[in-house]
């Protein structure tokens, strides 16, 4: 929307709604979806069809919760509906957007974020940043929000209330998380569906809890701690991914890292260059990368390695913790795969999130 201040005047539309033709059969996608993912998919047609729902889908990550919106998109679109799925990241939008495309090659599509230049305002199927939801006005019939209890989504109100504007009056109401809050899961009226299981079967990799000492001195000193230098060596042959407490702290590791000529990249909200980085680190032409948690969610590497450095800090915790747990293991190919805390000093969040997943692995398996 560009700058907006309180002085500006806002347009609404109050007009006829939109109207979509009816189309059958519009995606393409030929995957084929688990028990788990057929369950929850069938009910969210269901919620399409009697409309004025709200569903939570409560699913581990990677749990292939994209797919599982698949069969309730093109139940839309045959019903004439327009469908708005927004995130609170950015990163995740580029991650989604040409995956829809491709299921869904005839609907007519916008992926909306700041700096985007698509302006398809007209759009049947809208793919945005939360922030975008704010253009809208009683426009969606089924409206989709991912990841509903990431920052900043879920510590602003005014998203809160940009997406419930953004819907309908008998709009259904899609809920997407690993981690939903209490709060939400205690919504009154609202179905939740669980899915403690990945597509592939496989249980998410435990984290394993590894003391570092003070790493923080460490790095004062322009050293890292050996235990870190350690693991980066041995995974040479493989995508490492190293999660850091601050944009400083992660700036300090980096200049260390340059010193001791060690190829890799630096990814924080701030940094100027950041899609082409992780989308180097994607295509494996880079093969560590540095991040703070903007990289905790919505990321999928084949082969991960992962760890965090300080994961006692606030900053993790039980949500961001599982979070970036789930980013390991993610590809049929590879369900496994290392994911450290490395800490100074064992933390409630760390071991809520350990419990966390065992759990879900353990609901998964039954």
């Amino acid at each position: 929307m560009g700058k907006a201040s309180s002085c500006k005047q806002f347009l609404v539309w109050t007009g006829d709604s939109l109207q979509y033709k009816r189309k059958e059969t519009t995606c393409q996608w030929e995957g084929e979806l688990s028990l788990y993912q057929k369950k929850a998919s069938n009910q969210l047609v269901v919620a399409v069809e009697q409309r004025n729902q709200a569903h939570l889908i409560w699913a581990v990550c990677g749990a292939g919760k994209t797919e599982i919106l698949f069969p309730m998109i093109e139940k839309s679109i045959e019903l004439g509906f327009r469908i708005g799925i927004a995130t609170p990241r950015t990163d995740v939008v580029k991650e989604l957007s040409p995956r829809l495309k491709y299921a869904f090659p005839t609907v007519s599509q916008a992926s909306l974020y700041g700096g985007s230049r698509d302006k398809n305002s007209l759009a049947q199927l809208v793919l945005a940043t939360t922030h975008q939801l704010i253009r809208y006005s009683h426009a969606f019939d089924v409206l989709v929000i991912d990841e509903v209890d990431a920052f900043p989504y879920t510590y602003d109100a005014s998203l809160q209330y940009a997406s419930m504007r953004a819907k309908k009056p008998q709009a259904t109401t899609i809920f997407l998380s690993a981690t939903p809050s209490v709060k939400l899961r205690n919504t009154p009226n609202l179905i939740v569906t669980k899915i403690p299981r990945r597509f592939h079967g496989k249980p998410i990799p435990l984290p394993a809890f590894q003391w570092i000492g003070n790493w923080n001195r460490h790095l004062q000193k322009g050293t890292l701690p050996e235990k870190m230098m350690r693991w980066i060596q041995l995974h040479t042959d493989k995508p490492r991914l190293i999660f850091f407490p601050s944009i400083q702290t992660l700036k300090t590791c980096s200049m260390i890292l340059n010193e001791l000529e060690l190829d890799h990249g630096s990814v924080y909200s701030e940094a100027p260059n950041r899609h082409p980085v992780i989308q180097a680190f994607k295509q494996k032409r880079l093969s560590l990368l540095l991040t703070t948690t903007i990289l905790e969610r919505g990321v999928t590497v084949e082969n991960l390695q992962v760890a965090v450095l300080g994961a006692e800090q606030p900053i993790f915790d039980e949500a961001c913790l599982v979070q970036i747990a789930g980013r390991v293991g993610r590809k049929q190919e590879f369900p496994d795969g290392d994911i450290l805390y490395w800490h100074y000093g064992i933390t409630a969040s760390m071991l809520k999130a350990k419990y966390h997943i065992d759990k879900m692995n353990k609901e998964g398996m039954l």
